[in-house]
């Protein structure tokens, strides 16, 4: 009698786990963002319509008007530049001084780093006004009140101590065997530095200059404080003397704060990869 094999049944298939969609916690969210861009929103809409009192904007603008850009940009176009020119200046003397000193503090076994970093940490507690009360004394010495040259320095001070903790975490994470490859190479400290550091470090210096760049664009109190002329005017310093001349037409005030939104909004978007990268490249070796 023949002996029929039975094959056995394949198992079912596992059940797939799907994450449960918090609803809760995505409503939560988009109104607190709505909260938090609101004044954004606001700001473009009462730019929109240069024509209404600012107790008479609509919630929607009704049709689209643009004579308060213009207005803005003919009255602030040289402000803007200022600004660009000022925030770029900074950005490059803060690189040039905190790179080369996050540097040292990452890798050679100086004396007292930690202090050192320790009281970079501390210097950015000290309230802007005493900064500038004292920065005003010297650069009348100095005679670089009404400078640009001095208007960047002192924005550049701004974020000097974020730069060199931002970038001392990252280069600690550097691999002292490819340093030391370079250096049996024959490349000395500075060509070190500059060709394999600072490539290697590239996430950490785009974020470190872009916060520099959003310290120095939306300084205020260096602008107040260390220029008593017309010679040396960010856009911070233009809207804040532009509402007392035009207090009545607020969209055109509303359009300058727009346009002075604009560049760090775009640097923002376009860098906010390298930013992550910058933030967290020193927190795992």
């Amino acid at each position: 009698m023949a002996t029929t094999t039975q094959i056995p049944a394949a198992p079912a298939p596992a059940a797939v786990h799907r994450p449960k969609r918090r609803w809760g916690a995505t409503v939560f969210g988009v109104a607190v963002l709505a909260v938090m861009l609101f004044p954004l929103y606001w700001m473009i809409n009462t730019a929109l319509q240069p024509d209404a009192s600012l107790v008479d904007v609509g919630p929607v603008p009704t049709g689209v008007d643009f004579s308060g850009f213009t207005s803005a940009i003919t009255d602030q176009g040289t402000n803007l530049l200022t600004s660009l020119a000022v925030a770029l200046g900074a950005v490059a003397i803060c690189l040039v001084i905190s790179a080369p000193a996050a540097y040292g503090l990452a890798q050679f076994k100086l004396p007292g780093a930690r202090t050192i970093v320790f009281g970079t940490l501390i210097t950015q507690m000290v309230p802007g006004i005493v900064i500038a009360n004292a920065l005003y004394s010297a650069y009348v010495d100095l005679g670089l009140v009404n400078s640009y040259f001095g208007l960047m320095l002192a924005d550049a001070s701004l974020g000097i101590p974020f730069a060199i903790v931002l970038m001392r975490s990252f280069m600690v994470s550097i691999p002292r065997e490819v340093i030391e490859a370079a250096e049996v190479d024959g490349a000395g400290r500075i060509r070190t530095f500059v060709q394999v550091v600072l490539p290697m470090s590239r996430n950490s210096l785009i974020t470190a200059g872009l916060f520099s760049f959003l310290y120095a664009w939306s300084d205020f109190m260096f602008a107040l404080t260390l220029n008593t002329t017309d010679d040396v005017k960010p856009i911070t310093l233009g809207i804040y003397q532009y509402i007392g001349a035009h207090v009545g037409d607020w969209g055109s005030v509303m359009a300058a704060s727009v346009l002075s939104a604009v560049p760090a909004a775009v640097l923002l978007v376009l860098s906010q990869k390298y930013i992550a990268a910058g933030i967290t490249g020193g927190s795992v070796k």
